[in-house]
């Protein structure tokens, strides 16, 4: 793992103490800052940390701002992500069923992607991890040619960018191969 890697996460938990400090622990700028550091720890491969951070999230915003909401679904999506990465799809569609409807899901799923590639570009971290989210409800509402191919690119892309063993990348590749082995590939 890289210094500049390590160094990340270390500001961004700073930052988070920070925020908690000065805003308290579920104050919306608090929750962002945790689920960016979240996303730190993802990419080091450290998803058990990552997981219950966003689980603290996701609960936190289900309670603020509904289960329909932007943000809410956002992160939603991520800790879906996390448990399939986990090896737990089953865990993952529960989270996401419970959730409510798939379409309003999808659809901002899918704009989420859009702004971010657009904003940031495809290779941009935050829009893998926004198509990763995507693939991820796809997949779990039976849509597994579409979330399949989506994850694919993901991985390709990671690959690409940050080589194969890029903890980011094995993650993605983690769940694509669980993708593969539940379709029987």
């Amino acid at each position: 793992m890289s210094q500049t890697a390590l160094e990340g996460c270390e500001n961004q938990e700073r930052l988070l103490e920070e925020r908690r400090r000065a805003l308290g622990e579920e104050h919306p700028e608090t929750l962002a800052a945790m689920l960016d550091l979240a996303d730190c720890l993802w990419t080091q491969g450290r998803l058990i940390a990552a997981r219950k951070l966003e689980g603290r999230v996701v609960a936190a915003r289900r309670l603020q701002l509904g289960e329909d909401h932007f943000d809410t679904l956002k992160a939603v999506g991520k800790l879906a992500v996390t448990m399939a990465a986990q090896g737990e799809l089953t865990e993952a569609r529960r989270l996401f069923s419970a959730h409510g409807d798939f379409e309003a899901a999808r659809d901002l799923l899918e704009g989420v992607v859009a702004a971010s590639c657009r904003e940031f570009g495809e290779q941009h971290p935050e829009s893998l991890t926004a198509m990763s989210n995507l693939a991820s409800i796809l997949w779990q509402h039976g849509y597994w040619g579409e979330a399949y191919t989506l994850q694919h690119h993901v991985v390709d892309l990671r690959r690409r960018i940050n080589g194969d063993s890029d903890p980011a990348t094995l993650a993605a590749a983690g769940v694509l191969e669980i993708m593969e082995r539940d379709a029987g590939l």
